[in-house]
């Protein structure tokens, strides 16, 4: 059998050449296909705090037993009874490794019996007596001076269960968590432009400060769709968010300010006459402002990866301030330099 002969290679034209060279492929431009792509606020809490696990897995656990989060429901059915033997919190934590006195005996049966009466009742108690103790003339060497205590205003304050918290678990939202594969979406039970944003905005809000899902995921993404999709509903209910908003914000965790400055830029832009009104309640927002304004990261040379997940909490209070200024009005820049001299 002859081998058949290679079929002959096809030259192109240069003029040819230099046309499919030059054509561009078909679909949405990539600029297009990047921010199709691009992760929800809600679903880079969640990334973040998966990659955080990995470095301290016990971390959410410990805030939970410091109360530092609140704590969820004891089972998928509720709290067990109250006659339930709980382990206490000394035993949970000695479970994460923390340094606690503990005998590594159990107790024996002779050891939980009570000490038998002393035969003298005059007979000096532990401790009590002044035998076996050195005693010396030289005179007391005296104390450095101790510095002053830490004032804590940078510290972590205690976040309290809120009100979205409990709505979600007697199941009075309207939303629930779709489950995808790179990131988690949120779906509404009812169409948004019927909600009523006096009763379900300000229950969004308030769930801001959770640090835990999917409280903190339905929130977050909750409250961006309703500020996408409110339009003149938003007006109105101004002074009813300044409370979640302020109470978000007290609590200095990094974390927490960082997704509520988000939302506040989400909330001047979503509606006009929007960053008119947040003006008498500057006194309210503006405190924490000025405590974390200079919380910058001073890399030198280096490079900051986390820029695209914006949680650098100097830059945020300084964009945020800016759209205070432009869409609060003419009184809004006094009122700003009064709240945050510079």
């Amino acid at each position: 059998s002859r081998l058949r002969p290679h079929p002959p290679q096809r030259r192109d034209h240069p003029a040819r050449r230099r046309q499919s060279l030059g054509r561009r492929p078909r679909g949405p431009p990539r600029g297009a296909a990047m921010n199709a792509t691009r992760l929800s606020d809600a679903a880079q809490l969640v990334h973040s705090d998966v990659f955080g696990r990995m470095t301290a897995p016990h971390r959410q656990r410990a805030d939970k037993l410091t109360g530092k989060i609140p704590k969820g429901q004891e089972s998928p059915f509720g709290d067990f009874p109250t006659d339930y033997r709980r382990p206490t919190p000394r035993n949970q934590l000695s479970t994460l490794g923390a340094t606690l006195l503990k005998s590594p005996r159990p107790p024996t049966e002779v050891s939980r019996l009570p000490a038998p009466p002393s035969p003298r009742p005059d007979a000096l108690k532990k401790r009590s007596g002044i035998g076996g103790c050195a005693s010396s003339l030289t005179p007391r060497k005296e104390l450095p001076p101790t510095a002053p205590p830490r004032a804590g205003a940078f510290a972590r304050r205690t976040i309290a269960a809120s009100e979205f918290r409990r709505s979600y678990d007697r199941g009075d939202l309207p939303v629930q968590i779709t489950h995808c594969g790179t990131a988690n979406k949120i779906a509404w039970k009812v169409d948004i432009e019927k909600l009523d944003y006096h009763h379900y905005l300000p229950i969004f809000f308030d769930g801001i400060r959770e640090k835990e899902d999917p409280y903190r995921f339905l929130a977050v993404e909750g409250a961006h769709n309703m500020l996408d999709r409110g339009g003149s509903k938003i007006l109105p209910v101004v002074p009813q968010l300044i409370i979640p908003i302020k109470t978000a914000l007290n609590t200095r965790d990094p974390a927490v300010v960082a997704t509520t400055l988000k939302v506040l830029q989400k909330l001047v832009l979503s509606a006009e006459m929007v960053g008119e009104a947040l003006v008498p309640y500057y006194r309210q927002i503006l405190p924490v402002f000025n405590l974390f304004r200079g919380s910058t990261k001073n890399l030198g040379d280096a490079m900051d990866f986390q820029q695209r997940k914006r949680m650098n909490l100097g830059e945020l209070i300084d964009e945020t301030l800016e759209i205070f200024e432009v869409h609060g009005g003419e009184d809004a820049f006094i009122n700003i330099k009064y709240m945050i001299p510079t």
